[in-house]
C-alpha cells in the first residue's frame, strides 16, 4: 500500500512515453544540463529571448521560465507582472506536432489554452500564446520534398494524419521571425531537441537525417547562442552529412561539445547507434572547442580543435587524440587503401542468381547468410581479384552502446577463386596466403580496431571507417611478427608506437579481444 508519510511528487515529463527514437523526449535533468552551458546572466537579463524550433514537451521553455523567474525577481517584484512579462516578451516556441503544441502550452502554461482560465500568464489573447504550430505540407520535388527529403510516397497523407513537415525547416529565416513579430524579432538563444530523419522510401526502412537542418537554419538566424541535442553520428559524415560535417568541424564557434556514446545515458531506453552529443555554438565568440565525454557517469575534459591537423574527421574520445598524434608521425599509408568499395565484385546484397552446389569451373560466392557457386562470367568487376587470396569482412556490424566492443564482424579468409555479395568488403588481394593471414591478424588486434571505432560512428563499416589505421608491412621482412598471438601482436604494436600504459589500457579497456 501507498505510504501517506512518503513525499513523492515525481516530474510528470520524467515519465513521458518517447514518440519513437527519432523524436525523443528530453528528460527535465538533461534538459538542465544543456541550459548550463549558456551564460546564466542571460536569465537575468529581461530582454534576452529564447526560442525551442522543435518544442514536443515543453521542457527547455519551461526551465528556462523557473530560470527566468527567479533571476528576474529583483527587477519585476510582482510575480504575476512577472510571469506575463516572461511568457510574452522572453520564451517563444515551434511545436512539431499539434499534439506536441498543446503538450507544450499545458507545460508552460499550466494550461492548454495559453490564454486560459488556468494559465500562469494572464496577458494573451489567445489560445496558442507563444507557442506556435500550424499544419503545413512538403514541397515536392521527384517524389522527395525540397526542403526535408520526406518521401512523398511515405508522407503525403489524409489530413487528419500528422504530415511530418517541420515548420522551422519549411520556412525561409525571416518567414520564421515574422511568426513572432517581424523585421525586428531576434533570439538571443535557440535551443532544443530536433527529430532525428525521417523515412525516406528507400529499402530496408531507409531514413534521411534532418537534424543537421535545423542546426544550420538556427545559425541562419544568427542567435548569440545556439544548443542542440542531436545524434553524434555527424562526428564522421553519412548520409547527407558530409557538408554539415565539415562545416561543424572547421566552426571555431562551437565552443563546447558535450558527446554521449551511449545515447541511452541521456535517454534512458532508447537506443541511437553512436550515441548524442549537444553543443554550445557561440556567434561572437572564437577558439579551441572544450570537449567533454560522458561515458557511465565518467566525464573526461579536454580544450582542442575539433580537428586534428592532417584529418578531416572528429577524434572523439579525448585520450584517444593523443594515440592518433602518435601514429601520425610516422606518416604511414592509410590501412583503407586496401579496403574495397561497396558491390567488390558487382553483386547486390540481394544477388542469389548462384547454385547451391559446386560445378566444374564454378567461383564460390559468400553471399548474404549463404554460399554458393557461379559461372566467372557473371563477374563483371574486379575479376583479377578473384585468382587471389584476399579477407572478406561484412560492411556492417553494429557496435551497441555498451563497452568493451568488438567494432567490426570478424575477418576470414578469401581463398583462390572466391567472390562476394555487397554484403562484404574485399581487403587486399595479396598474392600470398601468408600476406592475407597475417592482416586477419593485424584486424582482430586491439590496437587495429581501437582506430576503426574512432570513425566508425554508426554500423557503417565502409572503407572510410579504417582511415586512421595505419598500413603494416605484412610480409616475412616485417617489423611486427605475425606470427604471435593476438595479444603479443597488441604489445608490439603498443611499443612501435610509443603508447603509455594510459593510453594502452584505455584501448583495453574499450575495445573487446578478438582472439
Amino acid at each position: 500500500m501507498l505510504n501517506r508519510n512518503l513525499s513523492y511528487n515525481p516530474d510528470v515529463l520524467d515519465a513521458l512515453a518517447n514518440l519513437s527514437s527519432d523524436e525523443v523526449f528530453t528528460p527535465p535533468k538533461i534538459a538542465n544540463q544543456v541550459l548550463d552551458l549558456l551564460p546564466q546572466e542571460l536569465f537575468k537579463n529581461p530582454n534576452t529571448t529564447f526560442l525551442d524550433p522543435a518544442s514536443k514537451s515543453g521542457v527547455f521553455l519551461r526551465e528556462i521560465a523557473k530560470r527566468l523567474i527567479e533571476g528576474l525577481e529583483e527587477k519585476i517584484p510582482d510575480l504575476q507582472k512577472r510571469l506575463n512579462h516572461i511568457f510574452t516578451k522572453q520564451l517563444f516556441g515551434i511545436a512539431i506536432t499539434e499534439l506536441t503544441a498543446l503538450l507544450s502550452r499545458r507545460t508552460v502554461y499550466c494550461s492548454k489554452k495559453a490564454n486560459g482560465k488556468y494559465s500562469v500568464c494572464t496577458a494573451f489573447n489567445n489560445e496558442k500564446g507563444n507557442i506556435y504550430f500550424d499544419r503545413i505540407e512538403h514541397t515536392w520535388e521527384n517524389g522527395k520534398c525540397k526542403f526535408c527529403g520526406a518521401s512523398q510516397e511515405v508522407y503525403e497523407r489524409d489530413d487528419i494524419l500528422e504530415t511530418h513537415a517541420y515548420i522551422f525547416i519549411h520556412k525561409k529565416p525571416q518567414e520564421i521571425l515574422n511568426i513572432f513579430g517581424g523585421e525586428k524579432m531576434r533570439f538571443d538563444v535557440i535551443i532544443g531537441n530536433p527529430p532525428y530523419q525521417l523515412n525516406d522510401g528507400g529499402a530496408q526502412a531507409s531514413a534521411t537525417p534532418i537534424y543537421h537542418e535545423f542546426v544550420e537554419q538556427a545559425i541562419k538566424l544568427s542567435p548569440r547562442f545556439l544548443t542542440m541535442i542531436i545524434p553524434s553520428r555527424w562526428f564522421s559524415g553519412g548520409k547527407g552529412l558530409d557538408k554539415f560535417r565539415e562545416e561543424m568541424l572547421n566552426d571555431k564557434r562551437i565552443r563546447v561539445l558535450v558527446d554521449y556514446p551511449s545515447s541511452q545515458d541521456v535517454f534512458p531506453g532508447v537506443q541511437i547507434e553512436g550515441g548524442v552529443c549537444y553543443f554550445l555554438w557561440e556567434r561572437d565568440s572564437k577558439g579551441k572547442c572544450l570537449v567533454k565525454t560522458i561515458r557511465g557517469g565518467k566525464e573526461d575534459i579536454l580544450e582542442r580543435h575539433l580537428l586534428e591537423k592532417g584529418y578531416d574527421t572528429f577524434i572523439r574520445f579525448n585520450p584517444a587524440v593523443s594515440i592518433v598524434r602518435k601514429v601520425s608521425k610516422f606518416k604511414e599509408e592509410s590501412f583503407s587503401k586496401i579496403v574495397s568499395s561497396r558491390k567488390p565484385f558487382g553483386f547486390a546484397t540481394n544477388f542469389t542468381d548462384f547454385k547451391d552446389k559446386e560445378f566444374k569451373n564454378s567461383i564460390k560466392i559468400y553471399a548474404n547468410k549463404r554460399i554458393g557457386f557461379l559461372d566467372e562470367k557473371l563477374i563483371k568487376q574486379n575479376q583479377s581479384w578473384v585468382n587471389k587470396y584476399k579477407v572478406f569482412i561484412t560492411k556492417a556490424y553494429g557496435m551497441g552502446n555498451n563497452t568493451p566492443y568488438q567494432v567490426i564482424n570478424k575477418p576470414f579468409l578469401g581463398e583462390k577463386n572466391t567472390c562476394c555479395t555487397e554484403t562484404y568488403l574485399v581487403i587486399g588481394p595479396f598474392n600470398s596466403k601468408k600476406e592475407a593471414e597475417n592482416v586477419i591478424s593485424y584486424i582482430k588486434t586491439n590496437f587495429f580496431r581501437f582506430l576503426v571505432m574512432l570513425n566508425k560512428p554508426t554500423q557503417d563499416a565502409t572503407s572510410k571507417v579504417y582511415k586512421f589505421v595505419p598500413f603494416q608491412d605484412f610480409t616475412s621482412g616485417s617489423d611486427i611478427d605475425w606470427s604471435k598471438p593476438i595479444s603479443e601482436i597488441d604489445k608490439q604494436l603498443y611499443k612501435k608506437y610509443g603508447l603509455t600504459k594510459e593510453e594502452i589500457d584505455f584501448i583495453e579497456s574499450m575495445i573487446k579481444p578478438m582472439e
